[in-house]
Formats: structure tokens, sequence, C-alpha cells
């Protein structure tokens, strides 16, 4: 039995896979124990690098980076949206100098590293720590999402557009109507991958002395009273990023199920043809 992409395999193939299935979990099982091992050898797991998350003052170095880690996200996303959509916009302008302009925009801050503007803003511009961070993964983020944007909305069958200026609509009226609603849907998963790239550049923070949740972790990773806890400190903020970062995937699956369970996006039942007559003057 076959299909067109590929041969059903039959019992030696599966009896092949299961044994490399096998043979792969024993390798991984092995590199894992080999990793805890050298945990344990280093002293990785000794009272003196866990004891420290015990104490109050700990534990709200912590909370207090995760929150400052939140906030500069939070403001950055809603900023690299909000500059998104506008560059997005002048680059799909009719009138050539806004196209130009937001064209030049948007390669310039896509080629520029993200921590270069983040200094330039911070020593040249004199900007506070938080306002430094915002500003440096606005621009860049923004820039990104504007091409995003842009493809997603030129990605939508061109029918639609003309089907829309044929019933009498204006640009704007198609834009916000028939193209961008298609266009988000397709365009969201990318939108959140770029948010969680905001995410994790959020951490360049530590550089420029803003106390964000990696700054928080280096503070306590240096301290020698405490025997240098570098490796907790990875295994306590890494997770909390995973997790963040996973969140913020299951809310885009979230957005895409509400749309895809909108009426206003679900497909119309058409009835089936009944004879008659279709034109003027027919028989």
């Amino acid at each position: 039995m076959t299909t067109a992409l590929y041969d059903v395999p039959g019992p030696k193939s599966k009896r092949r896979h299961l044994l490399y299935g096998a043979g792969s979990t024993v390798v991984l099982l092995g590199l894992l124990g080999w990793i805890v091992y050298l945990l344990f050898h280093t002293g990785q797991f000794t009272a003196q690098k866990w004891t420290p998350f015990l104490y109050k003052g700990i534990q709200e170095l912590l909370l207090r980076g995760l929150g400052n880690t939140l906030r500069a996200f939070g403001y950055a996303a809603v900023l690299s949206l909000a500059l998104g959509a506008v560059l997005a916009t002048g680059r799909l302008s009719v009138h050539r100098p806004v196209r130009w302009v937001s064209t030049a925009l948007v390669e310039f801050f896509r080629a520029m590293p993200v921590l270069v503007m983040i200094f330039f803003i911070y020593v040249a511009l004199k900007a506070e720590p938080l306002t430094a961070l915002v500003a440096g993964l606005t621009l860049y983020n923004g820039s990104v999402l504007a091409e995003v944007f842009r493809t997603g909305i030129h990605a939508v069958e061109r029918g639609q557009g003309e089907a829309a200026y044929a019933l009498g609509m204006h640009k704007t009226q198609v834009m916000t109507h028939v193209l961008v609603p298609q266009a988000v849907r397709a365009m969201l998963p990318t939108i959140i991958s770029q948010l969680v790239v905001a995410l994790k550049d959020t951490s360049l923070g530590y550089l420029i002395t803003y106390e964000e949740f990696l700054h928080a972790g280096k503070l306590i990773a240096a301290n020698l009273d405490y025997g240098l806890p570098f490796i907790p400190v990875v295994m306590i903020i890494s997770p909390i990023y995973i997790g963040m970062c996973m969140l913020l995937s299951w809310c885009a699956h979230w957005v895409a199920r509400r749309q895809r369970r909108n009426p206003k996006v679900e497909a119309v039942e058409v009835g089936a043809a009944e004879p008659g007559t279709l034109l003027p003057g027919g028989p």
C-alpha cells in the first residue's frame, strides 16, 4: 500500500523504526545522566548554592527583576506593533515619497544590531535604562513586524482586493474590512515569534544597568558568600523564560481558535442552484 508522498512502512520497517527510536532514547537518557553526574560531581546541588533562594530578600530581588522584564516587554510589544503597522502602511502607500521613506527606515533599523541601538540611545541621548531598552527593542522589532504585515497583506489572494474595489470600496475600507482581517490569521504565528524574540532580548537590559530578571540573577550568581551559584541561577531563570515564551505561543493558538469560530470569518453555506431564468430575456 502506497500514498502519493511515501510508502507505508511494512512490518520490517516498523521494527527497524522501533529500534531506531529505542536507540535514540537510550542515547538521550545516557546524555542526560552524564550531565546530572557532572552537576553532582562539581557540587552544583550543595546546600550552600541553593539555600539563598529560600531567603526573602533573594526572592524579592528575583520577583522585582521579573516584573521589570515584563514591564519592558509590555511597552516594547505594544510600541513595536504600532510602529510596524505605521511603517507597513507607509510601505504600501501609493505615494512614492512616503513609500521610499518608510522603506529606508525599515531597512536601516532591520540591519542595525539591536544592542548598538540600545547603547546609542542610552549613551548618546542620555536616556534612562528602561527608555533606552524599550526604544531599541521597538525600533528593531517594529521594523521586522512592518515586513511581516506587508508580506501578510500581499499574501492575500489578489482577487479579494479587486472584488472589493469593484464594489466601490476605497483603499482604507479594502484594507480594514477585506485584506487585514484575512492577513492577520496568516501573520499571527510570525507575529508571536517576533514577540518572543522581543521578550528574550529584554535580557540585554542588564548591559545598561537596567534591573531586569537576568540582572537580578547575575547579582546572585556573582555573590561569593553563596559559592558563586551560576548553575543554580540558570536552572531557576531558564524555565521561567521558557514558560513565558510558551505562554505567548498558547495565547496565539487561543486567538487563532477564536478567530476560526468567529461567525464573521466562517464560510457561509450556499444553497444549491435551482432552474430558473439566469439572465434578462433568457428562455
